[in-house]
Formats: structure tokens, C-alpha cells, sequence
């Protein structure tokens, strides 16, 4: 059987391609020798665990230590600290098991009842593996952000307590691997008010390594895997497509990839891959909703990644809150980029995230204004026609539509995107550019053979109109458009909606707008 690209759980080389993940952390064996203790963390499928357990297979091979990779996921079911640290300590000798010679084996936890933990903290548990064990122990503790604040306060106390007496009596070296950096995590104390911070407790780590995405080098090792074996090639235009779409994001990199071998060309490897497989498997993972972009989405409830969300649709300018803590947990969930202008972090999840939140306005338009057949003859798509009817038909019932819409802010123009992306339907796709601070959200709906450009802006002083058209007039430069829409939402709810509706054609700059108030 040929190998296929991996989208759940850890890469195993018999079975999928997988590129060596051991250059994309190269300091990590540095730390491992000089003793440290230290932290990795990476959003979620990002192939940390896969990393884990090359490292730890490499470190074995070796022969200088005993290395061993855990997850403690099961112990977040725990009842008490006491019974986490039991769970632990079994799944480290239920891993030692599979993994290390018995010679390197840690005590056998015997009766694994909750109440008959022979060694009583975790701490302990280390410690006699550490004394009896031929070899430094090397520790990597997966799925660390899973527990409780307070058993992983335990286990921090502990390992801070094992620390001094290392290597002979404690693990040589010992990582923290979780979504979140651990300074992240807060612990709260006998005061509701003192929630002193666990990175606080931690303070014997030596570094926080943040693990990055495919670079396109790793992208391109991984599709020539796959072109070696059966002699299906990835195009220059078609890997570029797909790194733009993904931004190198791995688990994205392989659901495209084995959406387009796997379930359009139904692993038939004599045909050709083209840039329209990719559009069309994009779309298709979209709107399944795997569960990759599904916890994504189902982030957007928390109020922290609402606030971030709702800026970088309407392309507004933060409230600074202290240290940035908004910003640092969407850049460790992987939902945004690292660096001014913050934007989603890829054009998969700038798609995903507004279609998710729009997806019950694009299902439930009255019918007869959402017909297709009054916006598209002869294979084109009326653009005019279809803001016009949006304007006049839906703009009347926006505020009372928005009165319970968690999004409120941005609801303006999600509405619209909705409006459209339910009359474009599959023929059609929408790209949106969408930053924070950037005032806007600009968009290109393409329909077949047709392209038009739109940009989406709140209206909130007198200079917004001004403002507007001078962004709108840089985006067709910058795009080689010379005709685009400006859409203005009034935010002022007092003024009256026949105010608030109109149209301008425009020139601003050579540049030919369609002005429409809402």
C-alpha cells in the first residue's frame, strides 16, 4: 500500500509521508545537554507530538539516555491532584514499557487503584527512576495544557522540588509540551483576586520554544515524497497555491493534499493535478468543517478570541490590555500571525472563520431576494444589481438582525459577505483581506470569468467616506482593477435609514467607485 499524507495523530514513516521534524527545533539538543528544563509549544496539529517521538527515537539510538515522551491528556479525568499524579506515573511506565529496554524501565505502579499510589507524588515517582536507572532520563511531558491548573500546579511544585538533585537523582532533562507557553496559565489561590502565575512556579525553565509551521522547503520534501512513489507531481503553480492557502500550516499542507489525491482524484495517480483541485479542495474542507477548523471555530465563543476576531474583520485597532494577553493565546492557538498587521493566520482560516459565523444569515434570506436567477444571466454575475437589492431589501432589518448577534460590531459586513456568498454559491469564491488596524475589509468575488473588488467599511466620523475611497482607489492599484465598490455601514443606529442609504459613482485617483451608503 502507498503511503498517504497524514491528517490525525502522530506521523508514522511506514505509513505517511512525513518531512524530518527534527530541523525545525535544532536548539533543543543543546538544552538536553546542558540539563535544562524547558517548554515547547505549538497550536494544535502543528507536529509537536510527531517532533516527540522522533526526538526521543533519535536520543535512544544514541544510547546516552533514557528518553521518553508521555502524554498526560488522561489525567485531566482525574478526581483529585492525588489520583492525576497516580495516572501519570502509570502512563510513564506504560510507555517505558514500549519504548526503553527493561533495564531503563521505571518501578512497576502496582495496584493502579486511585487510592494505592505507592509513591505519593509524582516527584517521588521521578526520583527513584532517576536513582535506579543506568542512563540520564530524558523527559518530555505531552499534552501538558490539558491538566487542571491545580494538578498542574502539583506537578510544577514537584518538578521545581526534583530540580537541584538532578541528574542522579531526578530526570537529566525534562520539557513541558503543550499548546500554550506556560506563562499563560494562571492559578488562583485562597483569593479570588491573588492568581499568581504558573511560569512564576516554573522558574527553573530555561527557554519557551515556539514551534513554527512547514517553512515552503518542508512543504515541497513532503509533495516530492509523494511524487517519488507513484509519480503524481505537484506543479510549481500548484504547490505555490497551496503553501499561499495554508501558510505552511502542516495539518492544512496534508488535508489539502490528500483531498485532492485521496478524494477527488480517488488516489488515481495517472492524472493530472491542477490549480482548480486545490480551489475545490479548499471548499470542500471548509464547508466539512474537520475537526482542526471546528475547535478552531468553536474558540470564537470565548471572549478573548471574539475581541481579537471582531478586530481583524472590521479592521479595528485594539484596546491595549495588559501585556497583549489576547494577541499571545490566538498567536499559541494558531488562529493569527505573529507580527504586525496581525491578520488570520492563513487564507483557509480567513475564509473558515466569517463563513462560520455568517452561515445562518446565508441560510435563511427570504428566498425571493436570494434567487440567483435575478443576479446571474448568461453565466455573469449582476454585482450591481445584487448590492442594490442588499441595500434596499436587507439593510432595513440589519439592526434588528444584529440585536443578539455575539459579533455585533462586525455583523455589518458579515451580513453582506453572507448575501453573497449564498447567491456565488460553489461557481463563485470570495478572498478576503481582512487586518487589524487597517480601517476596512477588503474582498474579491470572483464568478467564473468575472472579478470584482469591494471594500468594507464602518462609517464612523465624516471622514470615513474620505478615507474609504482613497483605500478603495490603493486597492485597485495595487490589485490592477480600474472600477471597485466602496460599501459604507453607518454605526450611528439614530440616523434614519433613509439617510443612510444611497449611491455615488465615484473618481478617486483614475480610479472608477461605486459609493453605496448603508
Amino acid at each position: 500500500m502507498n503511503r498517504f499524507f497524514n491528517t490525525a495523530g502522530n506521523c508514522k514513516p511506514e505509513i505517511h509521508y512525513k518531512v524530518d521534524p527534527l530541523p525545525r527545533l535544532p536548539i533543543v539538543k543543546h538544552l538536553i545537554d546542558g540539563q535544562h528544563y524547558f517548554v515547547i509549544h505549538a497550536p494544535r496539529q502543528t507536529g509537536k507530538t510527531t517532533y516527540l517521538y522522533a526526538l526521543m527515537n533519535r536520543l535512544n539510538s544514541e544510547g546516552k539516555y533514557s528518553a521518553l515522551t508521555v502524554n498526560v491528556q488522561a489525567a485531566a479525568s482525574a478526581r483529585d491532584s492525588e489520583h492525576a499524579m497516580m495516572i501519570v506515573a502509570t502512563a510513564i511506565f506504560r510507555q517505558a514499557r514500549l519504548q526503553l529496554p527493561e533495564s531503563e524501565w521505571p518501578l512497576p505502579v502496582e495496584k493502579p487503584q486511585p487510592d494505592v499510589f505507592p509513591f505519593g507524588q509524582i516527584g517521588d515517582y521521578l526520583s527513584a527512576w532517576a536513582e535506579k536507572n543506568p542512563k540520564p532520563i530524558v523527559l518530555f511531558i505531552d499534552e501538558a495544557d490539558f491538566l487542571t491548573e491545580e494538578m498542574l500546579q502539583t506537578i510544577i511544585r514537584q518538578l521545581r522540588a526534583g530540580f537541584e538533585v538532578r541528574p542522579e537523582g531526578f530526570p537529566h532533562s525534562i520539557a513541558l509540551v503543550g499548546l500554550r507557553d506556560i506563562r499563560d496559565y494562571k492559578v488562583r489561590t485562597c483569593s479570588e483576586w491573588e492568581q499568581p502565575d504558573i511560569g512564576s512556579l516554573f522558574n527553573i525553565k530555561t527557554k519557551s520554544l515556539f514551534m513554527e509551521g512547514f517553512l515552503l522547503s518542508d512543504m515541497e520534501a513532503l509533495l516530492d515524497q509523494h511524487t517519488a512513489e507513484t509519480g503524481q507531481e505537484f506543479d510549481p503553480a500548484v504547490r505555490n497555491e497551496i503553501f499561499r492557502l495554508t501558510q505552511g500550516q502542516p495539518w492544512l499542507v496534508n488535508a489539502l493534499a490528500n483531498q485532492i489525491v485521496a478524494e477527488i482524484l480517488e488516489n488515481d495517480f495517472r492524472q493530472k493535478i491542477t490549480l482548480a483541485h486545490v480551489t475545490q479542495a479548499k471548499e470542500e474542507l471548509i464547508l466539512r468543517r474537520d475537526p482542526h477548523l471546528d475547535s478552531l471555530i468553536n474558540k470564537l465563543r470565548e471572549p478573548a478570541v471574539k475581541t481579537v476576531a471582531e478586530a481583524i474583520i472590521c479592521g479595528h485597532a485594539l484596546l491595549p490590555d495588559s501585556f497583549g494577553n489576547d494577541l499571545a493565546y490566538l498567536r499559541d492557538l494558531g488562529m493569527i500571525t505573529g507580527k504586525a498587521p496581525v491578520k488570520f493566520a492563513n487564507p483557509v482560516y480567513a475564509e473558515s472563520i466569517p463563513r462560520a459565523l455568517n452561515y445562518a444569515w446565508q441560510v435563511s434570506f427570504n428566498p425571493d431576494i436570494a434567487d440567483q436567477t435575478r443576479y446571474i444571466r448568461g453565466g455573469h454575475l449582476n454585482m450591481d444589481a445584487l448590492l442594490s437589492v442588499f441595500q434596499k431589501s436587507c439593510s432595513r432589518n440589519m439592526d434588528i438582525w444584529l440585536e443578539n448577534f455575539d459579533f455585533r460590531e462586525a455583523g455589518r459586513p458579515l451580513m453582506l459577505m453572507a448575501f453573497i456568498q449564498r447567491i456565488v454559491d460553489s461557481d463563485g469564491m470570495i478572498e478576503r483581506e481582512m487586518a487589524m488596524g487597517s480601517g476596512r475589509c477588503d474582498m474579491t468575488v470572483t464568478f467564473r470569468s468575472d472579478r470584482f473588488l469591494l471594500e468594507l467599511k464602518l462609517q464612523r466620523d465624516r471622514y470615513g467616506e474620505e478615507e474609504g475611497l482613497k483605500q478603495i482607489a490603493a486597492y485597485l492599484d495595487r490589485t490592477g482593477a480600474d472600477h471597485g465598490y466602496l460599501i459604507l455601514f453607518e454605526t450611528n443606529t439614530e440616523i434614519p435609514w433613509e439617510k443612510r442609504i444611497y449611491r455615488k459613482e465615484v473618481s478617486q485617483e483614475g480610479k472608477r467607485i461605486t459609493l453605496l451608503g448603508m
